[in-house]
């Protein structure tokens, strides 16, 4: 009995699934850098630290900054995401 051989380190990688395998997820594709820079455009630094009181918004605030931090937090990240939700939900209504 044989054991399936590996494919060859020069192989193609396997195909990845197409940005529609998530038609309804409006954060499928969207960087956390992407959406933290929406929101400072949108709310301006001192806005995003109004509506999310956190030391990388309110302190000296930057892009670079703000990442470091929300990739090491995930409730501070949760809330980016669905200040970013709100937001979209709010440029739809034309606010």
């Amino acid at each position: 009995m044989t054991e399936p051989s590996s494919p060859p380190p020069d192989a193609p990688a396997p195909p990845q699934p197409s940005p529609a395998a998530q038609p309804r997820n409006p954060l499928h594709g969207v960087t956390l850098q992407a959406m933290v820079t929406a929101l400072s455009d949108f709310y301006g630094w001192d806005g995003l630290s109004a509506r999310i009181p956190v030391r990388c918004f309110a302190l000296d605030p930057s892009v670079p900054s703000s990442l470091k931090f929300l990739r090491k937090t995930p409730w501070a990240r949760e809330k980016v995401e669905g200040l970013y939700l709100f937001m979209l939900r709010e440029q739809r209504r034309g606010r």
